[in-house]
């Protein structure tokens, strides 16, 4: 088995970081390829930011795709919540994972209410919507910003390790949570962290979505293809995909 890993930021550092997340989520035998877009930001923190990626993400897909080289099982995009999951599911026969849905999946099944722990309080109205969109809005109890933007957090471990437990004990005190739900694919390697300090399941979307991946092409399943991710028309584009017309070289993996 070969699960694609999409980190849709240009960050190499938080690219490597997610590569070995994933990695250690996956079974002897899978093999994890772990990319970023060839174009578009290095963090993640705006509606406007967020867009970009996913064109960046569609772009690789679709660069892997028209050279024949799309050899994958599973897609998993590495960004919790960010625009761009529909669209490849549109795109691509197999499955895609997104880590927001995974990780609230996973927290629904061992607990009964979970709380999300973002990055910036800008984050949390696509958190919800994405949530929302998934079904799964009944059972967060909340969605929480620690203060740290995507590069603070990929910056400094150690800070965002404090601030992340410190948001998650008050998720867990005032809202009721009793699983938490790491938001953002930087903050993978702290659930350990969190479960010590406070005796809940902490869990790392990177690693729910590997783990889904697995199960869910293991029972030969796939993206149904009857409805809404059925192919898009084939209508003329220009100068996609865009990297081609930019002439943009090999993204990181």
């Amino acid at each position: 088995m070969r699960i694609l890993v999409l980190n849709p930021n240009t960050s190499a550092a938080m690219t490597i970081e997610i590569a070995a997340a994933a990695r250690a989520a996956a079974h002897s035998g899978v093999e994890i390829v772990c990319m970023s877009p060839y174009f578009g930001v290095e963090a993640i923190d705006s509606a406007a930011e967020s867009y970009l990626s996913a064109v960046g993400v569609m772009d690789i897909v679709a660069r892997l795709a028209g050279d024949g080289v799309f050899d994958f099982d599973a897609v998993v995009l590495a960004g919790f919540g960010e625009h761009g999951r529909d669209a490849l599911a549109e795109m691509l026969t197999v499955p895609v994972f997104d880590i927001a849905e995974c990780a609230a999946h996973v927290a629904h099944l061992i607990g009964r209410r979970f709380s999300v722990i973002t990055t910036l309080a800008r984050s949390i109205p696509a958190i919800e919507d994405r949530l929302l969109l998934a079904g799964l809005n009944a059972h967060c109890a909340s969605v929480r910003a620690c203060g740290l933007g995507t590069a603070q957090v990929d910056a400094d471990p150690a800070g965002a390790v404090q601030a992340i437990v410190d948001e998650a004990a008050r998720a867990i005190s005032e809202d009721g949570a009793d699983v938490i739900c790491l938001g953002c694919a930087g903050m993978a390697g702290v659930t350990a962290a969190i479960s010590a300090k406070l005796g809940v399941p902490a869990v790392d979307g990177v690693a729910a979505a590997v783990a889904l991946a697995q199960a869910v092409v293991g029972l030969g399943l796939s993206t149904s293809k009857a409805g809404v991710y059925a192919p898009g028309p084939d209508n003329p584009r220009s100068h996609w995909p865009l990297s081609t017309a930019l002439g943009s070289g090999v993204p990181g993996s």
